[in-house]
């Protein structure tokens, strides 16, 4: 028998293919790779890469608790990859909501369609992760006839989920039960309600400046030498206003809000040059 014969099948070439890039570009990405390594396959993970690189996967889709995926093997019609995530529960995601609009620099980000660098800790704060916490947490399968998972098929699929993450951090959260619109909406919704004390309301009076505020109004206290100030403009100068949500007027078909957004990244630029150029 001649050696050619011992020779492995190759994958049938694809035209539609997505093809995976050489890493993943966002740290968020690279953490899910690196969490399928820590949970114990990631020798298998390489079985999937040069598929992944090869346009092999020819559709992928992210929804609550799935990722559906079609890889090009060896035969004409591509396998069915299916990537199950344990959701997060609607009490879970309440304890989310809670954690992420207290924490105003985080709310921000999200608001403005940014994944913040501190998420992770912002839900481990509740007792919550991002991503899996264990491999027992996600329920591959894939109808090729390899018996090993991942299959390099189910292996090609985290490498376009991975690049899927990253290019669109909310697809993580859809994943785990909450579409963009359904997030975003609660974040907008908890950031909207007053704050309480003692489990009441605050009237307008309780948070008023008195007489006695108006009277230490223009005289700065110990804690001004304290103060610093940076021209560097930050990481979401429109980040109020996008805590506000979208403004209930439109102009030349666009949200006013959206407009805004605009106008004061470029004032924000403007300030920091004139700043620094001083």
């Amino acid at each position: 028998m001649s050696a050619a014969e011992y020779e492995p099948a190759r994958p049938l070439p694809t035209i539609d293919g997505l093809p995976a890039g050489e890493q993943a570009q966002t740290w968020w990405s690279r953490r899910f790779l690196e969490l399928l390594e820590s949970f114990g396959v990631g020798s298998r993970l390489e079985r999937g890469r040069t598929y992944a690189r090869g346009g092999q996967v020819m559709e992928l889709e992210v929804e609550p608790g799935i990722v559906l995926a079609k890889v090009q093997g060896t035969r004409y019609t591509p396998y069915r990859v299916r990537i199950r995530s344990k959701l997060l529960s609607e009490q879970q995601w309440r304890r989310a909501e809670r954690a992420m609009a207290a924490r105003a620099l985080p709310l921000a980000q999200l608001l403005a369609g940014r994944m913040p660098p501190d998420i992770e800790d912002v839900l481990a704060g509740c007792k919550l992760s991002l991503f899996p916490a264990s491999y027992a947490d996600l329920k591959a399968s894939c109808d090729c006839p390899d018996a090993e998972n991942p299959c390099k098929h189910i292996a090609a699929a985290y490498y376009l989920l991975a690049e899927r993450f990253g290019a669109d951090p909310f697809e993580i959260f859809t994943w785990r039960g909450r579409t963009q619109d359904e997030l975003l909406d609660g974040l907008r919704a908890r950031r909207a309600r007053p704050k309480k004390r003692n489990g009441a309301p605050e009237s307008p009076s309780s948070v008023a400046p008195g007489a006695e505020g108006t009277r230490s109004f223009w005289h700065s206290g110990p804690e001004l030498a304290d103060l610093r100030i940076s021209p560097l403009a930050g990481e979401t100068p429109d980040a109020l206003l996008r805590r506000a949500g979208p403004a209930p007027i439109e102009a030349g078909g666009r949200n006013v809000a959206d407009a805004l957004a605009a106008m004061y990244a470029q004032l924000a630029e403007a300030a920091e040059r004139r700043a620094l150029s001083g």
